[in-house]
């Protein structure tokens, strides 16, 4: 039996509406199963500042000036205080656990001696990290990397995770996945001197972000960062002094300026005065209370 015409023109429009449902539903289903949207620097950071504008606050190496330093007493007092972000410095043992230590060597923070790199975990957790600082910290151990963790979850509080030492893709792969299990890959910075270093997490990681430390600015700075797959720098002010307008060129791609380490009203007020976005200090208490009396115009 020969078929109608108006027939067919039905069934071609009805497979034309099945096809572009298809194609709707494959579409739907592509950007549901995509990757998460990689951290802003906005997200993180705050909107880029402007001279004189307020700047986030970094307490250095946690709360090193209300306890001892990288140490979970530091990060519990800086946690209290309300600073807008703890850095902390993270080393790998002997056997590749990561732990809070800033020096190469453990013989300035606690009572043992030798690099963190030859000391197995179980070595570094029987040093007393406390007793230099005061007394009243005697037996206060190195924290691990979870530990760590564990402490600023549930805080909201951000952080920046300095990496110290050798660190490879293994190593790299391993801190982004501790930062998944605590929900934490949105909140932190993972900063380095060492390029190589944050390229380490840049396999892993879609979302994490980075920032390169700098002692000197190089002449091509968006090279430079985008080489670290970096979305800005933690550079000595005395560099930017030198160079303020690298403020408003890093700005200008989009990229974040934070500075170190500031302990002084008049460093406090030139800094502020170029536009940088952020200060890490060892007087994060002060910094914070200066600010608040600039904003107020009591200074």
């Amino acid at each position: 039996m020969p078929a109608h015409p108006a027939s067919d023109t039905r069934d071609r429009i009805q497979a034309l509406v099945t096809v572009c449902v298809l194609a709707v539903v494959s579409l739907v289903i592509a950007f549901l199963g995509a990757a998460p949207a990689r951290v802003s620097a906005t997200e993180l950071m705050g909107d880029e500042r402007a001279p004189a504008e307020r700047a986030f606050v970094v307490s250095h190496r946690g709360g090193g000036a209300l306890a001892p330093e990288n140490t979970i007493p530091a990060v519990t007092a800086a946690i209290d205080a309300g600073f807008d972000y703890l850095e902390v410095d993270i080393a790998l043992t002997a056997d590749r656990v990561p732990v809070l230590m800033h020096d190469k060597s453990v013989d300035r923070t606690t009572d043992g001696h030798g690099r963190i790199a030859d000391l197995t975990l179980a070595e570094v957790q029987q040093l007393d990290a406390g007793s230099w600082f005061a007394a009243e910290y005697a037996g206060t151990p190195v924290p691990t990397f979870e530990e760590f963790l564990t402490v600023l979850a549930p805080s909201g509080r951000r952080a920046m995770l300095e990496l110290k030492g050798e660190w490879d893709a293994a190593a790299g792969a391993a801190l982004i996945e501790t930062l998944r299990r605590h929900d934490l890959e949105r909140r932190v910075a993972i900063v380095s001197f060492d390029p190589r270093a944050l390229l380490t997490t840049s396999g892993a990681s879609e979302l994490a972000f980075r920032l390169l430390i700098l002692r000197r600015l190089p002449r091509d700075i968006e090279q430079a960062v985008k080489g670290a797959d970096a979305r800005g720098i933690i550079v000595d002010w005395k560099a930017v002094a030198r160079r303020p307008e690298v403020v408003a060129e890093m700005h200008e791609l989009g990229l974040r300026v934070v500075v170190y380490t500031l302990n002084s009203d008049g460093e406090w007020k030139d800094t502020i005065a170029a536009g940088v976005d952020g200060i890490v200090t060892d007087e994060p208490g002060r910094l914070l209370e200066w600010q608040d009396a600039i904003a107020s115009g009591d200074e």
